[in-house]
């Protein structure tokens, strides 16, 4: 199976700049493996065996961009992909989870992914199959073809959704399961999956909209023209060549030298129990074993009691590639307001522009908001960028609130308003309202 993500390194970074202000060596590192993902699928079998993912530890305080590079790849990447707190897991033997999971978890989203492919794929044939279904619910099955074709125009017209039919749909109990780390990923219906799988469905008479009975009949057509065993085989292969794990806070697990012996014995065991999993492992899966030789690996952390060098070395080997993070400037704040596409300006002129209020931020206003998030992060505690999100709040918290009463106004944000809703807190140091 060749690697579906064949973006350039230039074409990630350029991807990530949309979103990410600076940062250019942490996003040229990643840029980089996920690009050698590609490379190693062109290269002779042999030698693919032998190149191992070059591992990333980043490095860099709160709110300087980590996990929103984490984020952004999750979306941009066409590989199983997963996000996890390393302070969630505790060593084998201790109350918590089984690092080993992180690997399960990464299986369930890929079958996710993959089960979505498949459907897209044979969509066409199950929506004949369900205008099929619903015809002869409307028209019966010994009906003329004149009949059922002035009914199945109707039908794709719309004209019918309302319409209640008695339609004999799959009796089978819903068993969801939320996909970890992956929320935009939604809901697998296992029920749906295994019954389907195992050709235990049992189907009773209900009596519903036909827009509903469309939506659960799509369903059930879908998934009788896709291979579950196929997709479980693919989503398995797509992990072990291409799967993504992101581990954020790694330096909660670890203590600093000097401290060893006071640190929690169970930090160190997660550690440990990583270990296998970054050098390479078999993990047992319902599914069957997964192999974690070519997962790529990218840890984060703040380090800022502990350091990098704290880790085992053992786990410091197999985290080769090292990039530090830049702390944000004044500068960088200000870009962060205007430059994203979907900046923090632009996201609350969008959410008044809904309740009919325009509002327009002058250029010393935007200057001003980034002057007090980094004086709020020097007067208590430096967040970096999520500073800029009490602040705004703050600053609009009057506008938001009165919205409904202020349709049809434009509001301009100019450096007195800023002064005047902002300023005063400040000053009077009370600075419990931007704590988050």
């Amino acid at each position: 199976m060749l690697c579906p993500f064949d973006l350039t390194p230039s074409q990630i970074v350029t991807e990530l700049d949309r979103y990410i202000v600076g940062q250019h060596e942490a996003k040229k590192a990643v840029a980089i493996a996920l690009r050698n993902r590609w490379r190693r699928m062109q290269i002779q079998a042999s030698l693919r065996e032998e190149v191992l993912p070059k591992n990333i530890l980043m490095v860099g305080t709160t709110g300087v961009g980590k996990t929103e590079i984490a984020r952004r790849l999750a979306r941009l990447v066409k590989a199983p992909f997963i996000k996890v707190e390393a302070t969630k897991f505790t060593e084998i033997g201790y109350v918590g989870r089984d690092v080993e999971q992180i690997i399960r978890d990464l299986v369930e989203i890929a079958i996710k992914m993959m089960t979505q492919q498949a459907k897209e794929s044979v969509m066409n044939m199950a929506q004949e199959q369900t205008d099929a279904r619903l015809l002869d619910a409307l028209t019966g099955v010994g009906a003329s073809l004149e009949t059922r074709m002035r009914f199945k125009l109707k039908l794709q017209n719309g004209e019918l959704d309302n319409s209640i039919i008695d339609i004999k749909v799959n009796d089978t109990p819903v068993q969801t399961m939320d996909v970890p780390g992956m929320p935009q990923m939604g809901m697998i219906n296992l029920g749906d999956m295994f019954s389907q799988a195992f050709g235990k469905e049992k189907q009773v008479l209900k009596k519903m909209p036909i827009s509903e009975a469309r939506r659960i009949i799509l369903q059930e057509e879908s998934e009788k023209l896709i291979d579950l065993g196929k997709i479980i085989a693919d989503a398995i292969d797509a992990v072990e060549q291409n799967g993504i794990v992101f581990i954020d806070e790694i330096d909660k697990i670890c203590a600093a030298r000097e401290n060893s012996r006071s640190s929690s014995v169970s930090q160190e065991g997660v550690q440990r129990d990583l270990l296998p999993l970054i050098e390479g492992t078999s993990v047992s899966t319902k599914y069957g074993q997964v192999l974690t030789d070519h997962i790529l690996f990218i840890a984060s952390g703040a380090f800022q009691i502990v350091s990098p060098s704290d880790l085992l070395p053992e786990l410091q080997g197999r985290l080769p590639v090292r990039v530090d993070l830049k702390s944000l400037t004044r500068d960088d704040f200000v870009k962060i307001l205007t430059e994203p596409e979907s900046n923090l300006i632009r996201q609350s002129t969008a959410l008044l522009e809904t309740e009919g209020v325009t509002l327009t931020f002058q250029t010393d206003a935007i200057e001003l908001l980034a002057d007090i998030a980094v004086e709020m992060n020097g007067k208590v505690e430096n967040i970096g960028a999520r500073r800029l999100y009490t602040v705004m709040e703050n600053l609009l918290e009057d506008i938001n609130f009165e919205a409904d009463a202020k349709r049809g106004e434009t509001i301009d944000i100019t450096a007195e308003f800023v002064e005047s809703k902002l300023a005063n807190l400040a000053k009077s140091h009370d600075l419990h309202r931007f704590i988050l």
